[in-house]
């Protein structure tokens, strides 16, 4: 097994480089509502701006931006802060609307 002396050489010959990554969160003031809105607001922009200039039709971009606003909803917190057990959920209650949708399309 090579010592750590030979793999950073190798590394820094390819271009690579490790850096440690702190939590910023524990340095910024907390925000507002507002200005957590208004992030969430650019996020959401910065995603259909970049939806479109890879060419996606607007339908789809539409459709796209109406999950994940639903998924928000349902959420009641930013999508940032959502954990794999949440997606579980609602995928779950996706379904289940998806389901209650096709029962009464079949009535």
């Amino acid at each position: 097994m090579p010592d750590q002396s030979s793999v950073e050489v190798r590394a820094r010959r390819l271009g690579l480089a490790l850096a440690v990554v702190r939590d910023l969160r524990e340095f910024r003031d907390p925000v507002s509502a507002e200005e957590l809105e208004q992030f969430e607001t650019d996020v959401l922009a910065g995603f259909v701006l970049a939806r479109a200039s890879a060419g996606l039709a607007d339908g789809t971009i539409r459709r796209d931006v109406g999950h994940l606003e639903q998924v928000r909803t349902r959420f009641g917190r930013p999508l940032w802060d959502m954990e794999p057990a949440d997606a579980d959920v609602s995928t779950t209650w996706t379904s289940s609307a998806s389901c209650s949708a096709a029962r009464s399309a079949t009535s």
